[in-house]
């Protein structure tokens, strides 16, 4: 009787902790966050430049982390751009569309000269590897904010 009390605490608790892995919103950090972004976003956002535009592989990539509720402004990008979401939960509009919900794992196709923006959910941060292929076409075109009421406009699930 005592081994299988023993056995049931044991599975208890290696079941709480695995629900615990489960949930928690994000693992351990891939790229430090590094510069505080002061233009171009709305609320706090992070940004490192991993590889920067040389003549050889002519793209730029770099991680972006976005606190709740934080977003870029609307924007494009000559040769379009290529997302990876590697933590959280965030939103991603091309102009005329609904806003996308992205999470952990998805990843994210913005045409050449599509105007977009993205950003983190307003319960959550998000970060996202950037890729701009073709970069010596240009790397980002800066527009205007995204106001409030676009950021809480219709959403879309994937």
């Amino acid at each position: 009787m005592k081994r299988i009390v023993i056995i049931a605490i044991v599975s208890i608790f290696l079941f709480h902790l695995d629900s615990r892995a489960q949930n928690t919103p994000s693992g351990p950090i891939i790229f430090s966050k590094s510069t505080k972004a002061t233009a171009n976003f709305t609320g706090t956002v992070w940004v490192k430049t991993l590889v920067s535009l040389d003549s050889t592989f002519h793209c730029v990539v770099g991680t972006v982390t976005f606190e709740p509720g934080a977003r870029s402004y609307w924007h494009t990008h000559n040769a379009g751009q290529i997302l990876l979401v590697t933590d959280g939960t965030g939103y991603t509009q091309q102009k005329g569309k609904p806003i996308r919900v992205v999470h952990k794992g998805d990843t994210i196709i913005c045409p050449p000269n599509v105007e977009h923006w993205h950003g983190a959910a307003p319960g959550s941060s998000m970060t996202h590897i950037s890729i701009i292929p073709n970069a010596d076409k240009g790397v980002v075109n800066w527009l205007r904010p995204v106001t409030d009421q676009e950021y809480n406009g219709q959403k879309v699930n994937n």
